[in-house]
């Protein structure tokens, strides 16, 4: 087997060597004799709070980043440079896992064990097919998994910091509804930041200051932005070129919005301050948003018959075909027979009425039957995912105009995201901040540091 195996490049950055570090730091500092050569491969390059990134760690989610760019390695910055911008993900990946667990967050077995059967499916193939390959290409399996339950972790930690920070009110969607911004559809944007510390004097500003201008005037001269960010950004994303994909215009911070507004695709912004720094901004692609929002939505009734402890589910399915032999071939009423056996506690009372909703509302796989039926059709008996067999019998359709609720729910949706990703931001400069950070990379910044002589980040991004 050669097939090679696509993890990503944020994910790539993240992957490094996942044994022991007590058992490695035996001799990190006082080597016996025939360790020496081991000690130094292995010594500590960063302390982050009571944990440690060693020099394999490094090495091996460098050597990652380097086999990502193999076909554009002129797009990497020098060796010192890539080493300094991986091991600061190294570190703010380590300080949320920290921090993760001190919360309480948890990944289980079985939800690791649907990630890494997600991973395989992606590269197209099964679970042992993806053993095989990362056998092939010297990728330790229990690594692997260690470092991707690390990166489900940091995703939930996400989830409840912007969670918590992400209520919105009835007056906000309002304003938000009345901004022209909301109505400024979509852009695709990249970015490059210059990071500042926290309290940064007007030496360090003006530092700062300048070397955005130099990476302006890089970019006038012609230089590929996507390599400018991968070589002098600071922000998190710098390895991936600073693509922050598609955003929605009402999404980003007001003081980006306006400008970005005025951009046509393929425009530089000059130098914008932030909170954190500087960041210049590049109108990838844009696109507008729909003025009408008119969908199908439909009117079913609905019969459920559920496995439990005391029905097997080959009983269940028995059961809904009897129900189904009975509907079509009998001519019996669907309603009579909802109130009589479903088990659906939403529906069942009222005969199975499912009432008027749009394709998705019931899940994914009710509205794949209902977009393919037609009116007072009966549909074959079904089983979704949770294991529950289902019926429809589809009433009628209608085309209704939901503008006003569906842009209701984006701007809920936007002003929500903009606040959990401020909100997040602030949460990782100041878990930065308060950390107590010892870098020992030669040629860097070393002893106790909490986030000032190190990469600011990019908490001022759109």
């Amino acid at each position: 087997m050669n097939k090679s195996v696509s993890f990503g490049a944020a994910f790539l950055l993240t992957f490094g060597v996942a044994a022991s570090a007590s058992a490695q730091l035996l001799g990190a500092d006082n080597p016996p004799g025939s360790q020496q050569e081991n000690a130094t491969l292995d010594r500590v390059v960063a302390v982050v709070n009571d944990d440690v990134i060693l020099q394999s760690e490094l090495d091996e989610a460098v050597a990652n980043v380097q086999h990502q760019y193999a076909q554009t390695p002129g797009q990497l910055p020098p060796p010192d440079v890539l080493q300094r911008q991986v091991l600061e993900r190294l570190i703010l990946n380590k300080l949320q896992v920290q921090r993760a667990n001190d919360n309480g967050v948890q990944v289980s077995n079985d939800e690791l064990d649907a990630a890494v059967a997600s991973v395989a499916q992606q590269n197209k193939m099964t679970v042992d097919q993806l053993q095989q390959a990362m056998a092939q290409d010297h990728v330790d399996y229990s690594s692997f998994r260690a470092n991707l339950r690390d990166q489900l972790l940091i995703q939930r930690l996400r989830q409840q910091v912007m969670q918590d920070s992400a209520q919105v009110s009835d007056a906000e969607i309002d304003n938000m509804l009345a901004n022209p911004a909301f109505k400024a559809g979509e852009v695709h944007l990249a970015h490059i930041d210059i990071g500042l510390p926290n309290g940064a004097d007007a030496d360090a500003i003006a530092k700062a200051q300048a070397k955005a201008d130099k990476v302006e005037a890089d970019l006038k001269s012609g230089k590929d932005f996507r390599a400018e960010a991968i070589s002098s950004s600071d922000a998190q994303d710098a390895l991936e070129g600073g693509d922050l994909g598609w955003r929605r215009v009402d999404e980003l911070p007001a003081a980006f919005a306006s400008q970005i507004d005025q951009m046509q695709p393929g425009e530089v912004s000059t130098p914008l301050r932030t909170p954190d720094g500087f960041t210049i901004v590049k109108v990838m692609e844009k696109r507008s948003a729909d003025a009408r929002q008119i969908v199908t939505e439909y009117h079913g009734l609905h019969i459920m018959i559920k496995p439990s402890a005391l029905v097997s589910d080959q009983d269940a399915q028995n059961h809904i075909n009897q129900i189904y032999h009975e509907v079509v071939d009998q001519h019996q009423d669907f309603s009579t027979l909802a109130k009589k056996d479903s088990q659906d506690p939403s529906t069942a009372n009222i005969g199975g009425d499912m009432g008027w909703f749009m394709q998705d509302d019931w899940g994914s796989e009710i509205g794949k039957r209902v977009a393919t039926m037609q009116p007072n059709q009966v549909s074959q008996p079904f089983k979704t995912q949770d294991g529950s067999w289902h019926l429809i019998q589809l009433l009628g359709t209608r085309q209704t105009d939901k503008t006003s609720d569906i842009q209701r729910e984006q701007a809920r949706q936007a002003i929500a995201v903009r606040k959990g990703t401020e909100a997040y931001q602030q949460f990782l400069r100041d878990l930065r901040s308060d950390a107590y950070i010892d870098i020992r990379l030669p040629g860097a910044l070393g002893g106790n540091q909490s986030g000032d002589a190190a990469t600011a980040g990019s908490s001022g991004t759109p």
